[in-house]
């Protein structure tokens, strides 16, 4: 049975993908924003998504990069101060790596690749651990620091993705086919799960942010495990559903991308979005299914 049947069977095709369309709608109504002044002449945006300027007036720093000029020696401005401060300010309160999931464009290339992989009936991989991503991250900013410059922006796939669509066919688009080609034939959620720093940072940045992926009906669980098949973390899901260790029903974890697909997956609405201090409904019950080995 394909996964997020049942829920498509008890709330309808829109009812179970509507996370997933609304995440859609952001990373490309973001992305266009940034493109509408290159390709059209509409300057809503100036900048990337390491540094912009909305409508003239809003500054916004990617708090990730401010750090690696730091450590590079270089000394910020003041606009560059208070675009930081606004972005660690939203993620704080929404959960760091809602980036990942509703803004960054390299999203789309490996959900694109972790479809295909499905499609495919691919299975295993290379073992990649998820602390290699804190290695790279503590590597961005050692290459800064050694360098003097913000090395690791000359190849972060991000920026590439972004000035490819700028700038059309070029050495950026190969940066970006080799994320595709790892997360489809060589791991599982290679790149966003176990190796990109600017996951890294934002997971840090949002671990105490108060808005949860929180399991909030818990006891309903039928263990049909389609949330552990769709999550792009699954090991950050069975503390809060099955109250390992006297867990709350929250999602604490901050490698959580506050994707909304296990939402979206479940026939049984046994997730939703609320705060980390939310209480179950009910009681965890009956004896839990071990959960799949995560890759």
């Amino acid at each position: 049975m394909r996964i997020g049947t049942d829920a498509v069977a008890a709330k309808g095709w829109l009812g179970a993908h509507k996370w997933l369309l609304a995440r859609r709608l952001s990373q490309l109504g973001i992305l266009l924003l940034f493109l509408l002044g290159p390709w059209a002449g509409i300057w809503i945006v100036k900048g990337n998504l390491s540094s912009s300027l909305t409508l003239g007036v809003l500054p916004l720093t990617d708090p990730f990069v401010l750090l690696q000029s730091l450590f590079a020696g270089q000394r910020p401005y003041r606009t560059a101060l208070i675009g930081a401060a606004i972005v660690i300010g939203f993620y704080f309160l929404v959960g760091g790596r809602v980036f990942c999931a509703w803004v960054c464009p390299v999203n789309l290339v490996t959900d694109a690749a972790a479809w295909l992989r499905a499609r495919l009936g691919l299975k295993g991989g290379a073992r990649l651990s998820r602390a290699t991503r804190y290695w790279m991250l503590a590597l961005t900013l050692v290459l800064a620091a050694a360098t003097g410059t913000l090395a690791w922006e000359l190849i972060n796939p991000v920026s590439m993705l972004h000035r490819g669509l700028i700038f059309g066919v070029g050495a950026a688009w190969l940066i970006v086919l080799a994320v595709f080609l790892l997360d489809a034939f060589v791991a599982s959620r290679a790149w966003c799960g176990h190796l990109c720093p600017m996951g890294a940072f934002y997971g840090l940045l949002g671990k105490w942010s108060p808005l949860r992926v929180v399991a909030v009906r818990r006891a309903a669980c039928n263990d049909c495990m389609d949330c552990f098949a769709v999550c792009p973390e699954p090991q950050v899901i069975r503390p809060a559903l099955k109250g390992a260790g006297g867990a709350g029903p929250a999602i604490l974890a901050g490698q959580c991308t506050n994707c909304g697909r296990c939402i979206d997956v479940c026939a049984k609405d046994v997730f939703a979005f609320g705060s980390r201090m939310a209480e179950a409904e009910q009681p965890v019950s009956g004896a839990p299914r071990e959960a799949p080995p995560v890759e």
